[in-house]
């Protein structure tokens, strides 16, 4: 037997480590610095920032969602969602630790479809933690689906122009540069039609004519960009990967990026679970604390049970990816983690929120921007119900339809399958009655 729930003792030390990093270090910057993480550092800032880098490279934690010969460990996806689960606690740590979203998810593209010059021009600062990228897909008319992209680029000589609109691009009025997925030929399906291009954000012809904002966030000064592309125009050189490979480069990046999110929700669901039984243990209510209560118990077993099914769940599937090496592979039970996740985390939010009462709601307390999130989590990296598409096709690939007029778990036909294989003992038992 190869069952195993517990992690190497070396590994664990490492994990201990974090926690008190993250709980000293990462968790007060949030505080300090709110919503600066994707802004490019003051001098100010990094006086603070660059140290705690530093100490995280020494404690060989930089990068670790990256392999050594991109500067990261190779610690693979079990050992990162472990990791994640401390960091998702803080906006700051990841950036801290090297693995901040759509980076990592931009680098690892990179690394893997990126030519030997692409690398050293774009991958190479992000590894360094010197500059921020921008994933420019969805569209404001389709969303996420690409069958309905009309975002266009046409070659020119030895260039590339595009054309078109972008939404939700995120980090793209703080980014280096993007990531642009276009249609190149149109004449074919949109899965073998579309390219992906390198663009740095001061190539003329880039207007964002909003940054949109989430809620609570004032008009255009959010993070998420509506992008104008009008004549922009980059060298053939920033093809990434081969022409119509767009596609296949997305799911290689959403992939991954789907299941981080997971792990991440982890430690913002389990911050939620924490300060819910706080409240109830201090709480003083008419006859006794909300401990006390029905009701919070209710509230804390649901919540226990849901955090704890998700989480091995989210480890179960980095565990899979680790094995297979394969995201297609794995695609079934990343969606299904993907669906998960928003309801675990509003659940379990509403509820720490609902114990806290009036103060709950207010904004001295994380609950409703919990809430907000796990609706940011059944949208990003594409909404739940095209998952749960997903997952009743993937499942249903392993069944076949019953060609009889009955199923073939009808109680009937099974009664007297069952007569007909023991026929030989039945007739003497009948005999023998």
């Amino acid at each position: 037997m190869a069952w195993d729930f517990e992690t190497d003792p070396e590994f664990q030390e490492k994990l201990d480590w974090v926690d008190r990093f993250v709980r000293e270090e990462c968790e007060p910057l949030d505080l300090a610095f709110p919503h600066l993480q994707f802004h490019p550092l003051t001098p100010e800032r990094r006086s603070v920032i660059d140290p705690l880098k530093e100490e995280v490279k020494r404690q060989g934690l930089w990068a670790t969602h990256l392999g050594p010969e991109l500067g990261g460990q190779g610690y693979g996806q079990l050992k990162l969602a472990l990791l994640n689960e401390i960091l998702g606690r803080s906006l700051w740590s990841s950036i801290v630790f090297g693995c901040q979203a759509p980076d990592t998810g931009n680098a690892e593209i990179i690394a893997h479809y990126g030519t030997a010059e692409q690398k050293e021009k774009y991958l190479q600062p992000l590894l360094d933690g010197e500059c921020f990228s921008s994933y420019s897909m969805t569209e404001p008319h389709a969303g996420a689906d690409p069958t309905l992209f009309k975002c266009r680029a046409h070659k020119d000589g030895d260039e590339w122009v595009i054309n078109g609109w972008k939404y939700f691009s995120s980090n793209a009025k703080t980014a280096s540069f993007l990531i642009v997925m276009a249609v190149t030929d149109p004449e074919v399906s949109a899965y073998q039609g579309m390219s992906m291009f390198l663009v740095p954000t001061d190539t003329p012809g880039i207007k964002i004519e909003r940054n949109v904002g989430l809620w609570g966030e004032e008009l255009n000064q959010g993070s998420h960009a509506l992008i104008h592309y009008d004549e922009v125009r980059v060298p053939a050189d920033n093809l990434l990967g081969g022409e119509g490979q767009a596609f296949a480069i997305a799911q290689t990046r959403l992939g991954g990026g789907r299941i981080h999110h997971a792990m991440r929700t982890i430690a913002v669901s389990q911050k939620a679970l924490d300060m819910m039984c706080e409240r109830a243990l201090s709480r003083e209510v008419s006859g006794g604390k909300l401990a006390e209560k029905q009701f919070v118990q209710g509230y804390i077993a649901d919540s226990y049970a849901q955090l704890i099914q998700f989480r091995l769940f989210v480890l179960y599937t980095a565990w899979e990816i680790d094995k297979y090496n394969d995201y297609k592979k794995v695609r079934k039970d990343i969606a299904v983690a993907k669906v998960v996740m928003p309801t675990v985390l509003h659940d379990i939010a509403w509820r720490a929120m609902q114990v806290h009462g009036a103060l709950g709601t207010t904004n001295e307390m994380p609950f409703f921007g919990m809430v907000h999130s796990a609706g940011v989590m059944g949208l990003a990296d594409g909404p739940t119900e095209v998952h749960k598409v997903t997952i009743a096709r993937q499942v249903l690939r392993n069944y076949e339809a019953t060609d009889g007029m009955w199923p073939t778990q009808w109680i009937p036909g099974k009664v007297e399958a069952a007569k007909a294989k023991f026929a030989h003992v039945l007739e003497l038992e009948v005999g023998n009655l």
